[in-house]
């Protein structure tokens, strides 16, 4: 199932998505924690929302309605992972931007977070104004969604530990990241999480190094790749993070960007007022969000 959070005539709704219109699950406050207690484990409710896509419940026009994230409060802060396809990995080390080591293709997995206070929907706007130094950059990405409790988790079983996918785009403050040295201020910026337009359940992803990313801003093409091209791949990640820290139902994980990202264009192609930026993968869907400053 697709699931996702929206807003429709000044009230919160949450629901599947099928196509352009969506299903009607649940209305008011309690919408808002629908899809994140779903993800965490809430049974009952899956079911009921499958019984209910299945009888045709009430349905909206997709246009009708304002997509948020489809959790728009985590519980903690998201998980992200830094260089971890080859070509963006060199091409960030090669920016001058790189404090976050000497080598260009890193050996183990480089784990940050970025503030869950940072989370947006599909058509929010990314507020550039908050970053002063105009180094305002995307970086296109799938982000899991875990959905059981997991320590010391074998690549092995990693995948039973997946709840879902969902379009990510780590929007950077470049100039903040490369000051800061740490990545969290950079990055954690407020709206600088943009997610969505649903978190899609494992089932309708039955390999995940099939699925294509692309990254446009204002309709022209920055990023394209295969999610096969990873480092490292989603069970090493769960298998290394999980190993020290237990990833807790609901967590979120951007799994890193590939190369196109503006750093990485001579001279730098930084986000402007009124750019435009879509991230899509195969089958998750499109995010696009506009940029204000």
């Amino acid at each position: 199932m697709k699931l996702i959070t929206f807003e429709h005539d000044g009230s919160l709704g949450a629901g599947v998505l099928l196509g352009e219109a969506l299903v009607v699950c649940e209305t008011g406050e309690a919408a808002r924690h629908a899809v994140r207690a779903i993800a965490e484990g809430d049974e009952a409710r899956m079911q009921a929302w499958a019984c209910r896509a299945a009888d045709d419940g009430a349905r909206l026009r997709l246009s009708d309605v304002r997509l948020l994230a489809p959790i728009p409060e985590p519980r903690r802060d998201i998980f992200c992972v830094g260089k971890n396809y080859r070509a963006h990995a060199a091409e960030f080390h090669k920016s001058g931007f790189d404090s976050g080591g000497r080598e260009e293709v890193p050996a183990h997995p480089v784990i940050f977070t970025k503030s869950l206070t940072a989370v947006i929907g599909p058509h929010a706007s990314i507020n550039a104004a908050l970053d002063p130094t105009d180094t305002t950059d995307y970086e296109g990405e799938l982000a899991v969604v875990i959905g059981r409790r997991a320590f010391g988790v074998k690549k092995a079983e990693a995948m039973d530990y997946v709840f879902g996918y969902v379009v990510f785009n780590d929007v950077t403050a470049r100039q903040l990241q490369r000051q800061h040295s740490q990545w969290v201020i950079g990055k954690g910026v407020d709206t600088y999480a943009p997610m969505g337009p649903a978190l899609v359940t494992r089932d309708e992803v039955p390999d995940v190094a099939a699925l294509t990313l692309t990254t446009r801003v204002n309709g022209q093409t920055r990023q394209s790749a295969s999610l096969a091209d990873l480092i490292f791949d989603i069970p090493t990640l769960i298998e290394t993070m999980s190993a020290t820290m237990t990833l807790l139902p609901g967590d979120i994980i951007a799994t890193g960007t590939p190369a196109g990202v503006g750093i990485g264009f001579d001279p730098p192609r930084y986000l402007n007022n009124g750019d435009r930026v879509e991230v899509s993968i195969t089958g998750l869907g499109t995010l696009a969000n506009d940029v204000r400053r």
